[in-house]
């Protein structure tokens, strides 16, 4: 395989978060009883005139601005014509050859290298229905039909499994971001179709690519790409060549199965859509959506580097997730020790996070709280992180909670500082552990962590371990 360079590009399809369909004034509720949100509109019946929903277009253009595209003056609405059964009109109201964005980029680190993916175009239209397979029958949901979609197609620009789904992980955030969908990927706001091809490693020229149809999963995506590489170049391998062919991944064995041959632009005969004009915008216009934007994922990546004094590494993990840089602005707020905040947020919190998106029950307050007493060494590390644990599970569960400096008042958590003290249990745990005490004398600087545990475990896990270590090793020089 690795005789091979795979070449990906994407479109993915992010389902726009408006209060009615695109061409119509049905509403968009997700939970609303099958075929209830339907009119002739939507359901293409004979004498039915679509109209432009203004707020699409408006999240096209967001979308569009926050991936650096050019925005389109004029752009054109098309007929995208084929058959299937969730799709009532037999033809898709969509854009063609003149899409309302186009020429856009997004930035992203992947395997430790830097890539800039670029993107073809963003255009508008509409969804089709849901078929609902029950047995040997199949039910069609047609809410679903006419509900506002971006396309967003990337050049052939990703090379790797990662590199897409960081992409798409970062795509994801920057949509989000603007307001103008959820992209929750399990309700199918977010799809993605793979485009990829094999060649040679050296060679000028892409193979023959097939198309993997709507993941809704990162994980997927992923696998799909490399189940896909590798039975390509089997292919290649055994003297065969790649047919241009449409697949779906199979979650559960893993596999891309075929579904059908490859159609090409001419198979959909692309015609102008009569009912509707042309999207016809002001520079004003654009100014007032880019306006509108919040500060990006980049932006705030930059924010933490350059006022907050992160690391770059932290500081692309916090803006990788809206709801994680949501939430660490939130907790940073008037926060003195920042550099804390993160790193407990980052090591432990994340790890309590469950799901694609990070969510932490804890109010902000309390996460400034807990790390301004770690960073003043009123708790130790241990001790932040127990509480952090305490704090999250009893929020979970909607139970009253006290601060976590109530807590460690009630409780009796505090770190001991006291030299005193310290001198106290470090002479305790020498005076008791002798054989440890020997085999550090004796050179076996291992049995150091053995004394400093039973010091530590005497302490209740409260002893400042820095300055025990430290007192420990100068009584230890005096035996």
């Amino acid at each position: 395989m690795n005789k091979y360079i795979m070449t990906v590009g994407l479109e993915v399809h992010i389902e726009l978060n408006t209060k009615s369909k695109i061409f119509c004034s049905c509403p968009t509720d997700r939970d609303a009883l099958p075929n209830t949100q339907i009119c002739p509109v939507c359901m293409g019946l004979p004498g039915a005139l679509p109209t432009l929903n203004r707020r699409a277009v408006e999240y096209a253009i967001k979308a569009g601005i926050a991936t650096n595209c050019n925005i389109s003056l004029r752009s054109g609405i098309d007929r995208k014509n084929y058959f299937y059964p969730d799709l009532p009109k037999a033809y898709q109201i969509s854009q063609f050859d003149r899409p309302l964005c186009y020429g856009g980029y997004i930035d992203l680190t992947s395997d430790g290298k830097d890539t800039r993916v670029g993107i073809t175009r963003i255009h508008i239209e509409e969804d089709a229905g849901k078929l609902i397979h029950e047995g040997e029958k199949t039910l069609i949901d047609f809410n679903r039909c006419g509900r506002p979609l971006i396309e967003i197609v990337t050049e052939p620009h990703i090379h790797s499994p990662s590199e897409a789904r960081e992409f798409l992980k970062k795509l994801r955030n920057i949509i989000v971001c603007t307001g103008i969908s959820e992209c929750r990927m399990n309700e199918g706001e977010l799809r993605c179709d793979v485009n990829l091809s094999v060649s040679p490693v050296g060679s000028d020229t892409l193979g023959e690519r097939t198309e993997i149809k709507n993941i809704n999963s990162f994980a997927f995506v992923a696998k799909a790409i490399e189940q896909e590489y590798a039975r390509q170049c089997a292919i290649l391998e055994g003297g065969g060549r790649i047919r241009r062919e449409t697949l779906r991944y199979n979650t559960e064995s893993g596999r891309c199965e075929i579904m059908r041959s490859k159609e090409s632009a001419e198979d959909y005969r692309f015609i102008a859509e009569s009912d509707l004009h042309d999207i016809i915008l002001r520079e004003s216009d654009i100014e007032r959506l880019r306006r509108e934007i919040p500060t990006l994922p980049d932006a705030r990546k930059r924010n933490y580097e350059e006022v907050l004094g992160l690391s770059a590494y932290d500081s692309a993990l916090l803006s990788s997730d809206l709801s994680l840089s949501d939430y660490f602005d939130a907790a940073a707020e008037g926060c003195s020790c920042v550099k804390t905040l993160a790193n407990l947020l980052i090591s432990e919190a994340l790890r309590l996070s469950e799901g694609e998106e990070f969510s932490c029950p804890i109010p902000p307050r309390d996460f400034r709280e807990l790390s301004e007493l770690s960073h003043s060494e009123r708790i130790n590390s241990s001790t932040a992180k127990k509480l952090l644990v305490r704090l999250w599970q009893d929020s979970a569960e909607g139970k009253e909670t006290l601060s976590p400096s109530e807590i460690a008042e009630r409780e009796g958590l505090w770190q001991i500082n006291s030299r005193d003290q310290l001198l106290s249990l470090a002479r305790s745990a020498i005076e008791s552990n002798q054989k440890s005490v020997n085999d550090y004398k004796n050179g076996k600087t291992a049995a150091l962590r053995a004394i400093i545990g039973k010091a530590m475990a005497e302490s209740r896990g409260l002893a400042n371990p820095k300055l025990l270590e430290a007192i420990l090793l100068e009584e230890l020089a005096k035996e």
